[in-house]
């Protein structure tokens, strides 16, 4: 376990007393909260505000792609993993390393450049540090999540560059519900893993314009269901081969032909996780302040990277995780002609996993203490120009410790200002953003690791946008936005120097990176015209020191060596979404939807970066009544065969499903039911942006019963 360093302490003792320095000492007038009116928790009318944003904008004068999804559509594709859970967004991928660890991808890029909030912080977990790590982020108790890119990403961190994915819940509520109780449940069992799930969240009136919160949630699988082999045929072919040669005197015995023959289910990759929180808030008309506790608690195996050929081994590791975290929300309006919001934000996150050998052996764990905050203040509207700014801190002590740490400890500190700028002038938008951070990533080894960097970098950055749009006709807008955005290098990129079991992989950092830059430039396409709807953006992106792993193509310690490294690169695509409808009938409405997302990404004297999703094209039909609603989806995805040096193609897949949506009691009813069958064909899918690929498939045929109750 690391512990903060007395600066740290200090500056926690510090923020943490902000929110109510603030309720103490201002006075206030009347505001909506940012996420919903006061008696707002059965309101329909915010399904296209985007709070993530500025302000509550409406989806369609955003000036940059931006994706809502909602409880409803959310419960319907619910997955144990977060990024899994958000694949039927355009332009959105998944990691897919096994289908606990999943997180988002977008636009190809993953990682580093993709930020993970849990309403609007930080999720303070080490899901970026590698791919096997789960984000400590819960979508069973969500009632929205958005997917937010361009100007506006500069309002979370310059690490931000790829987007931001907000999970948003009621964990500090922002509004009295003007009834006794305010109660949302949810559960569901999916046949592929054997898995079971229950959720549960509770806002009480307390009196006095307090109430209080209590959430939890529940999920359970068995090892998943795939629909043919583990591996794909060149591998079964190499594991065929190896099965006749004979065994070398002290070499490890592994049934390659039992390796080969593998199919059905994806050993290792069973779970349990558990989650309870609660909180409290003070809500008026002019502010509220609120403060909640949450447990996060799971075990998951991480699927076998099976061993096809001699020499290499196969480890079967389960991580066992939890996080205590504790957040803290103030929101208040000053008496003031400048400022008519002022909010604040913190949150502080205790972490730990550990890696499980099968012999129940503790390998490596990984611990981190971490907080971050944000203070924004909001302008007062000067007509048609309207603004926040702001500053925001990240503080992480990181450690692990075991015979395969890869990383030493280390420290971040990350300090950030920033504004963001609107202005609105009849057919017009225009907006701009700014951002100025200085990090601090310090490595600390001890004496047993005499191969780690030993020092400290610091990095100033500066980030920059700047957009318009301009409504061409009635419910028709076209905007175009560019940035220059730049990225210090996490400390997982610097000062990595070992093997990781998680990944089977020996990863060396490079403690001499530059600051990564890139030039992007997006344009969009909206059209709201009644009975149809369409969004559309092309993008464009230039790297300089753009940082990717490079497998050298050596073996360390019985693992393939990926070293970090930096060179210019180019990524380009495109994404659309549309929905259309087709007739009505009586009570029942026919439509049509559907998406298409492409990103090509090369890196200059290298070739294709690596695990770049391809071609994507899904469809749908839909048939809706105020009590039940049918649907019929197709999803093909096309096969990758740009890939990157030792990186192996991917086959294309098309995958079917159909779902039923009956609504007891109607359309504003509380409770509502869910059938669905998901790859009906039981097609055996590699999503390419997986490193798992090659041994660990998508789900088989899947039939999901869900149930959602909200009174």
């Amino acid at each position: 376990m690391t512990k903060l360093s007395s600066c740290a302490v200090r500056r926690f003792h510090a923020v943490s007393l902000l929110p109510f320095v603030f309720a103490a000492a201002c006075p206030v007038t009347a505001f909506a909260s940012e996420e919903e009116d006061r008696t707002g928790y059965h309101s329909k009318a915010d399904d296209e505000i985007v709070v993530t944003a500025l302000r509550r904008t409406s989806r369609e004068d955003v000036i940059s792609g931006v994706a809502i999804v909602q409880a409803e559509q959310l419960v319907a594709n619910l997955r144990p993993g977060l990024g899994d859970s958000l694949t039927h967004t355009p332009g959105v991928s998944a990691t897919s390393f096994g289908p606990s660890a999943s997180r988002p991808v977008l636009r190809g890029l993953q990682g580093e450049r993709v930020k993970l909030l849990s309403n609007g912080i930080g999720s303070i977990d080490v899901s970026n540090t590698s791919v096997d790590h789960a984000p400590v982020v819960n979508p069973l108790l969500a009632q929205r999540v958005e997917v937010l890119r361009g100007p506006q990403s500069l309002l979370y961190g310059s690490s931000a560059s790829g987007g931001v994915v907000n999970v948003i819940d009621r964990r500090i509520p922002a509004a009295v519900p003007d009834e006794p109780v305010h109660l949302s449940a949810m559960g569901g069992y999916g046949s592929a893993a054997n898995e079971r799930m229950g959720a549960m969240a509770a806002e009480v009136p307390l009196g006095g314009n307090w109430v209080g919160h209590v959430n939890g949630s529940w999920l359970k699988t068995n090892d998943l269901r795939i629909g043919g082999h583990a591996l794909t045929p060149a591998l079964r072919s190499q594991a065929l081969a190896s099965s006749l040669l004979p065994v070398e005197e002290g070499a490890e015995e592994i049934d390659f032909a039992a390796n080969a023959d593998l199919k059905g289910k994806l050993p290792n990759t069973a779970s349990e996780t558990w989650t309870a929180g609660a909180g409290v808030a003070y809500v008026t008309d002019g502010g509220n302040i609120g403060l909640a506790y949450s447990r996060f608690d799971s075990t998951y195996g991480v699927p076998v990277r099976f061993a096809t050929e001699p020499g290499q081994g196969q480890e079967a590791p389960q991580i066992k995780l939890r996080q205590d975290r504790i957040d803290a929300r103030a929101e208040i309006t000053p008496d003031s002609d400048l400022i008519e919001k002022v909010a604040f934000r913190f949150a502080f996150g205790d972490y730990v996993h550990s890696e499980v050998e099968p012999d129940g052996t503790v390998g490596t764990t990984f611990s981190s203490k971490g907080m971050e905050g944000r203070l924004e203040l909001v302008q007062t509207d000067r007509g048609a120009w309207k603004g926040v700014t702001g500053t925001q801190f990240v503080i992480r002590d990181f450690s692990v410790v075991g015979e395969e740490a890869f990383l030493p400890k280390n420290s971040t500190e990350q300090v950030g200002f920033f504004t963001l700028q609107q202005y609105d002038s009849g057919p017009w938008s225009l907006e701009g953003g700014a951002r100025f951070e200085h990090t601090r990533q310090s490595s600390k080894p001890d004496a047993s690791h005499p191969d780690f960097f030993d020092g400290l970098r610091t990095f100033n950055t500066f980030s920059a946008a700047l957009g318009g749009a301009y409504n061409i006709a009635p419910g028709v807008k076209l905007a175009l936005n560019g940035s220059h955005t730049e990225r210090a290098p996490s400390a997982e990129e610097l000062f990595a120097n070992g093997p990781h079991a998680g990944t089977s992989a020996y990863e060396v950092g490079n403690p001499d990176l530059k600051t990564e830059r890139v030039w992007a430039l997006e344009g969009i396409l909206r059209a709201n015209l009644g009975a149809f709807r369409f969004e559309g953006s092309v993008f464009h992106n230039w790297y300089t020191n753009f940082v990717y792993e490079d497998r050298t193509g050596e073996i360390v310690d019985g693992l393939p060596e990926y070293q970090v490294r930096q060179a210019g690169a180019r990524l380009y695509g495109f994404e659309a979404e549309m929905a259309a409808t087709l007739a009505k009938a009586g009570a029942w409405t026919f439509s049509a939807n559907g998406l298409v997302d492409y990103v090509h990404a090369q890196i200059d004297a290298v070739g294709p970066a690596p695990r770049i999703p391809p071609l994507r094209i899904l469809g749908g039909l839909t048939a809706a009544s105020p009590k039940l609603d049918l649907g019929f989806e197709v999803e093909h995805v096309f096969a990758q065969n740009r890939v990157a040096a030792f990186e192996t193609t991917t086959a294309d897949y098309t995958l079917v499903s159909l779902s039923a949506t009956w609504r007891p009691l109607g359309e504003d009813g509380p409770l509502s039911l869910i059938l669905s069958g998901n790859n009906l064909f039981d097609v055996n899918a590699r999503r390419h942006a997986s490193y798992l690929k090659d041994y660990a498939p998508l789900a088989g045929r899947d039939i999901r019963v869900t149930a959602r109750l909200e009174l």
